[in-house]
């Protein structure tokens, strides 16, 4: 298995998919990658040279933020926008959707399972 920018990628696919299994390169990302590098798309990861997986790490870590860094971007922004209390922040605190979703139905990813709710007797049947 390659190891490029620390994350062992997959031997038997071609290249440019197996850059996507690193977090933060999508399949767009990887081809321009490729193309900055001259190195051919169909080429499957276990035919890399060696010279090819070290540059192609050095350049994925010198001009993109990759996994652990990239996280640690998102976790950062997302407090920043809880702490001034700004709209978005506001629903990442309260674990409803940011996006504008909507919610009367739908929002289970975000709100968790249902939790049901007792309805209201009737005064006539208490009566």
């Amino acid at each position: 298995m390659p190891r490029i920018a620390g994350i062992d990628i997959p031997t038997d696919k071609r290249i440019v998919i197996a850059l996507t299994y690193i977090y933060g390169i999508g399949k767009v990302l990887s081809k321009k990658i490729l193309s900055e590098l001259k190195i051919d798309e169909n080429l499957r990861a276990k035919d890399l040279h060696e010279d090819q997986s070290s540059a192609l790490g050095a350049y994925i870590e010198k001009n993109f933020s990759i996994e652990g860094q990239l996280r640690r971007q998102e976790m950062q922004n997302i407090a920043r926008m809880k702490s001034i209390g700004c709209y978005r922040g506001i629903r990442h605190k309260v674990g409803l959707p940011v996006r504008g979703q909507r919610t009367k139905t739908n929002a289970r990813t975000r709100k968790g399972r249902k939790k049901t709710v007792a309805g209201k007797k009737n005064v006539k049947e208490l009566g």
